[in-house]
């Protein structure tokens, strides 16, 4: 972090968004903008890599370097500017069916890598650039055009998938909640490995149904006595629909990242070489 206070205009790149009036998704561009003012990160050192959906038109409203690549694949991209350039702060960007479906080998790959970057997920439970299809968290049952009768594939749950795939640090949070959001952001940036906010951000053109309103009437904090390092606690936490729990559910400290582990590769200190190694095996010892 620099000395330099920052503006949030800075961070604006002049094009206007494009996302249809009362989406949830202009609170998270707004939480973005917060965090990196809180971070006060200069434009230059950061860069934000999207996928395809609504969500993924994020980066084109910042300053900051960007990289729109092409369904469900923010992660290979993000994994190669990383490793490329270790210097920069890497954020992603994507939506439900872009991270979860299409592109959820990625996320899984990039989750057991523990791959140093924040991935923020703006999930509405649909996919809304298509013009309203289910997406994989889509509620069983849940009515659409492609849907009549309703979905039957039951919806895939992020934060137990992250979890359970090995993420260090794993968030909800709810666009409705700007600030928390963007607290959140500064958390995951802090965190060194792997970080996901699955952010519950309505679409209000196309789901009707998982709506503002509706979220703030299940949505609950975390506990306050909740211990983010206590998985199984996490995960109980994560599994709840009544209500959804918002705020930090997990976090593992000490894991060595994915370029931690490249390091290791390169001649050099072998006493470093040989810490980084029993630490990664002292996780699943």
């Amino acid at each position: 972090m620099s000395d330099v206070v920052h503006t949030i205009d800075e961070y604006k790149s002049g094009e206007k968004p494009t996302w249809c009036p009362g989406c949830g998704d202009f609170g998270v561009l707004n939480a973005v903008y917060n965090a990196l003012v809180a971070k006060s990160y200069s434009s230059k050192d950061v860069v934000c890599v999207s996928g395809i959906g609504c969500s993924s038109r994020l980066p084109y409203f910042m300053s900051t370097y960007g990289f729109h690549t092409i369904h469900g694949r923010a992660m290979p991209v993000a994994t190669g500017i990383r490793v490329a350039n270790p210097d920069l702060k890497v954020l992603a960007f994507g939506g439900d069916g872009d991270a979860f479906a299409i592109g959820a080998g990625h996320f899984v790959h990039a989750v057991r890598r523990n791959l140093d970057i924040t991935y923020i997920v703006m999930d509405n439970a649909i996919y809304g650039l298509t013009k309203g299809q289910t997406s994989p968290t889509s509620g069983f049952g849940f009515v659409t055009k492609s849907t009549p009768n309703g979905a039957i594939d039951r919806p895939l749950n992020p934060l137990m998938l992250a979890i359970t795939a090995g993420a260090t640090f794993v968030a909800r949070a709810f666009s409705g909640r700007p600030k928390e959001v963007a607290d959140l952001i500064v958390k995951g940036i802090d965190h060194a490995g792997f970080s996901i906010i699955d952010v519950f951000s309505p679409c209000p053109t196309f789901n009707k149904v998982n709506t503002f309103k509706s979220y703030r009437e299940e949505i609950a904090d975390v506990p306050k006595d909740h211990d983010p390092a206590n998985k199984v606690a996490a995960l109980a936490l994560a599994d709840s629909q009544d209500p959804y729990y918002s705020g930090l559910l997990y976090r593992e400290e000490g894991v060595p990242t994915y370029t931690d582990a490249l390091r290791t590769q390169h001649v050099g200190d072998e006493s470093n070489r040989r810490a980084v190694i029993d630490r990664m095996l002292s996780r699943y010892s």
